[in-house]
C-alpha cells in the first residue's frame, strides 16, 4: 500500500511537472509568436530595402532613406533620344546646345552610358563664368599658357616641356583621353594644370559679375540665326598677338588662407576672418557641428565641403595652413584640373589617377582591382597613407587633417587620453569631446580606446617632414607616431570601411574605393568632375572635416566590433547595421560601374570640349545645334 501511494505521488508529481512545462512551452511561444508578429509589423521592409525601424530610429538611417528618394529623382530623368536630350538642354541651359551636340549624343549611347542632364551640371558651374571673358582672350591663354593640349584638324598634341614624374604621367593621361576622342572636337587648345592645387581664384565679385554677363546672354535663337560650324584656329605658333602677361601668386608673397578667402561669398563667415598665424596645439573643433547636421551627421555635402561656410578649416586643414605649391591667379582664366576648393574657378576633368594604371610609378596600378565578398571582409576599418596635405613642419604639424585622422583612430593613444586627463587636454591633434549625441553603443561594454584597437587599422607609411629628413620619420613626431607596414589596396578591400581623405588636394584612391564593395567613407574639402553623379549615404559615406562623426560612423556600421581582432571574419558584432553598410557598398560599385567608367569620362570630357570650344569661338552667341528642330520642320512640312 505503501508502495503504491509512493508511486502514484511519483507518477501525479511527473504529470503536474510535464503539464507545467507543457503550459510553459506553449506560453512561451505564443509570447514568441507575438513578439515576432510585433517586430515583423514595426521591421517592415521598406520598399528600397531598408527597415523602416532603422530609418525611424537612427539619423543615419533617415540620410539612407532621404538619399534613394533623391537618386529615384535623378533617374527619372534619364534620356534616350537626341530630340528629348536637345530639349531638356535648352530648358535648363537657356540656349541651343553646342554644334556636335547630336555627335556627342549618338558617342554616349554607343558606348552603353547613361543620359541625365543632371550628371552634366559641374561643366556648367564651371563653365558659367567664362561668357564674360572674351574669347580671343581665352584662346590666347590656352594656346600660349606652359602645359597645354591642342587640338587642330582632329588630332591632339600636347607640349613636351615637362619633367619625368607626376607632370608626365598627367599630360600623357589627359592626351591618351583627348585623344580618345579628338575626331569629334573642334580646333581648341586647353591650358592644363599639372600641380597638385589648383590655380584660379577670383574675387567673388568678379564672378557674380560674369555670371550675371552669361545670364544676359541666355537667348534661343532662330534656327536661320543659328551657326553650326565652328572656327578653324591657325596653327601651332603661328600666331602674333600680343598677350597681357597673367600674374600668378607664388610661395612666400601672401598667406594662402587670405589669397583663398576672396574667393568666398561676402556673407560667407570665412571671408572677413584674418589669417592665423600660430598653428601650435590642437585643432579647433568646430562649435556649430550639430546645428549643420542632422544630429551629428553629415546632412548637406556641397555645405561640408565648402571651406568658406566653415572658417575653422584654415587651422585644421593642411591646404590651408601651408599647401606645398603655390601658383594662383586672380584673373579669370581657363585652366583645367583635377580638383578645386569652393573659391576655385579651374575647370575640372577627369582626374589622371582614374585614367592610367601607370600613373605615378604604379601607385593606382591595381584601381581596378575589386574586393571580395561581403560575407568574407573583415568587420573593421583600415587605412594607409603619407602624411601629405601640406608641407607639415615642428610648428605646425598638430593641426594638419591626416595627423589628426590617424591619432582619433589609434585606440592606444585614445587610451592614454582617457586614462589621463592632463594628456586629454593636452592632446596633440585634438582634444577628446563626449561624443555624446552619438549615442555609441560600443563604448557602453568598453573604453573607446579599447574598442578602436579592435575595429581600426590606421596608419602612416611616411611622416613627409619638412625640412625633408631623408627618410620616414620625423624628430617631432616621434613620440607620438611610428611607421606602419604598407597594405596594398586590393588588400584593403579585404575591410568592409575604407575611410579617404585629402591629400595634398584630392585623393587619387577615391574611384578605387568607390569600385570595391567596401563603404567607402569620404571627407574632403575638393570637388571633383563626378560630384553630381554620387549621392552621399546611398553611393558612399560622407564624414565631417573635423572626422567628430567618425566614431559615430563606425559605431553604425561596425558596433562592438568584429574582424581579425575580437570576432569571426565577416560576422557583425553587436549593434552593428552590418545590413545597411553592404546596401551602400553595393550601390556604390553598381552605380560606379555604370556612370565612372573610362567611356563615361570620354563622354564626360566630349562634351566638356565642345562647350569650351563654343566659348573660345568668336560667333559663339550664335553657334549652337538645331538639327533635331529643323528634322521636326522638315517632318511637318
Amino acid at each position: 500500500m505503501r508502495r503504491q501511494s509512493i508511486s502514484y505521488i511519483t507518477f501525479r508529481n511527473i504529470f503536474f511537472v510535464l503539464t507545467g512545462f507543457s503550459v510553459f512551452l506553449i506560453c512561451s511561444n505564443a509570447r514568441l509568436l507575438w513578439e515576432h508578429a510585433s517586430r515583423a509589423a514595426t521591421h517592415r521592409t521598406s520598399p528600397h530595402g531598408y527597415e523602416q525601424s532603422v530609418l525611424q530610429s537612427h539619423p543615419i538611417g533617415k540620410l539612407m532613406a532621404t538619399a534613394q528618394m533623391e537618386f529615384q529623382a535623378l533617374l527619372s530623368g534619364q534620356i534616350d533620344d537626341l530630340h528629348s536630350a536637345a530639349e531638356k538642354y535648352r530648358k535648363m541651359r537657356g540656349r541651343h546646345p553646342p554644334p556636335g551636340f547630336d555627335a556627342w549624343f549618338e558617342y554616349a549611347r554607343n558606348h552603353d552610358s547613361i543620359i541625365i542632364e543632371e550628371l552634366f551640371d559641374q561643366i556648367y558651374h564651371d563653365l558659367t563664368p567664362f561668357w564674360g571673358v572674351e574669347p580671343q582672350q581665352m584662346r590666347d591663354f590656352g594656346r600660349l599658357f606652359e602645359h597645354h593640349i591642342s587640338i587642330r584638324n582632329g588630332t591632339a598634341n600636347m607640349t613636351k616641356n615637362h619633367n619625368i614624374g607626376t607632370a608626365k604621367d598627367r599630360m600623357e593621361a589627359w592626351l591618351n583621353l583627348t585623344q580618345s576622342i579628338q575626331h569629334f572636337l573642334p580646333d581648341l587648345d586647353m591650358a592644363i594644370n599639372v600641380m597638385d592645387e589648383s590655380r584660379v581664384i577670383v574675387p567673388w565679385e568678379n564672378i557674380t559679375k560674369y555670371v550675371h554677363i552669361e545670364a544676359k546672354s541666355r537667348r534661343l535663337l532662330p534656327k536661320d540665326k543659328t551657326v553650326s560650324r565652328y572656327r578653324r584656329l591657325k596653327a601651332i605658333g603661328k600666331d602674333s598677338i600680343n598677350v597681357s602677361r597673367v600674374e600668378f601668386i607664388g610661395p612666400g608673397q601672401e598667406v594662402f588662407w587670405d589669397t583663398a578667402r576672396v574667393g568666398c561669398d561676402p556673407r560667407a563667415p570665412a571671408r572677413h576672418l584674418p589669417a592665423v598665424n600660430n598653428f601650435t596645439g590642437p585643432s579647433p573643433f568646430p562649435s556649430d557641428l550639430a546645428g549643420r547636421s542632422l544630429i551629428g551627421y553629415v546632412k548637406n555635402w556641397t555645405w561640408t565641403r565648402d571651406a568658406c561656410q566653415q572658417p575653422h578649416l584654415q587651422e585644421s586643414h593642411g591646404t590651408f595652413i601651408e599647401p606645398v605649391s603655390v601658383s594662383t591667379t586672380r584673373s579669370l582664366v581657363p585652366i583645367f584640373g583635377e580638383s578645386k576648393l569652393s573659391m576655385n574657378n579651374d575647370i575640372l576633368i577627369p582626374p589622371a589617377a582614374y585614367l592610367s594604371e601607370s600613373f605615378s610609378s604604379g601607385l593606382y596600378s591595381d584601381a581596378n582591382a575589386h574586393g571580395g565578398d561581403w560575407s568574407k571582409k573583415a568587420a573593421r576599418t583600415v587605412w594607409r597613407g603619407v602624411a601629405s596635405g601640406g608641407r607639415n613642419r615642428k610648428e605646425n604639424w598638430t593641426r594638419f587633417h591626416r595627423h589628426r585622422f590617424v591619432s582619433m583612430l589609434n585606440g592606444t593613444y585614445i587610451q592614454k587620453l582617457e586614462t589621463n586627463s592632463d594628456a586629454a587636454n593636452k592632446g596633440q591633434t585634438f582634444e577628446l569631446q563626449s561624443y555624446a549625441m552619438y549615442n555609441i553603443t560600443a563604448t557602453k561594454t568598453m573604453d573607446l580606446g579599447v574598442w578602436l584597437n579592435r575595429i581600426a587599422d590606421v596608419g602612416f607609411t611616411n611622416l613627409e617632414c619638412f625640412p625633408s629628413t631623408g627618410g620616414p620619420t620625423c624628430n617631432y613626431t616621434d613620440p607620438y607616431y611610428t611607421i606602419s607596414p604598407p597594405i596594398k589596396m586590393s588588400e584593403q578591400y579585404d575591410y568592409k570601411l575604407l575611410p579617404d581623405v585629402d591629400g595634398n588636394s584630392f585623393s587619387g584612391r577615391y574611384l578605387a574605393f568607390l569600385r570595391s564593395t567596401s563603404v567607402p567613407i569620404k571627407a574632403t574639402i575638393y570637388s571633383e568632375w563626378h560630384d553630381d553623379r554620387l549621392i552621399p549615404w546611398l553611393h558612399f559615406v560622407p564624414m565631417d572635416n573635423s572626422f567628430a562623426d567618425v566614431y559615430g560612423i563606425l559605431d553604425y556600421f561596425l558596433g562592438t566590433g568584429g574582424g581579425f581582432n575580437g570576432g569571426f571574419l565577416g560576422m557583425a558584432a553587436d549593434g552593428a547595421h552590418d545590413d545597411q553598410a553592404k546596401i551602400i557598398a553595393s550601390h556604390g560599385k553598381e552605380w560606379t560601374d555604370k556612370v565612372l567608367r573610362k567611356e563615361d569620362m570620354q563622354v564626360y570630357m566630349l562634351r566638356l570640349l565642345l562647350e569650351y570650344a563654343r566659348l573660345c569661338d568668336d560667333n559663339r552667341e550664335e553657334l549652337g545645334f538645331v538639327g533635331d528642330l529643323r528634322e521636326k520642320t522638315t517632318k511637318l512640312n
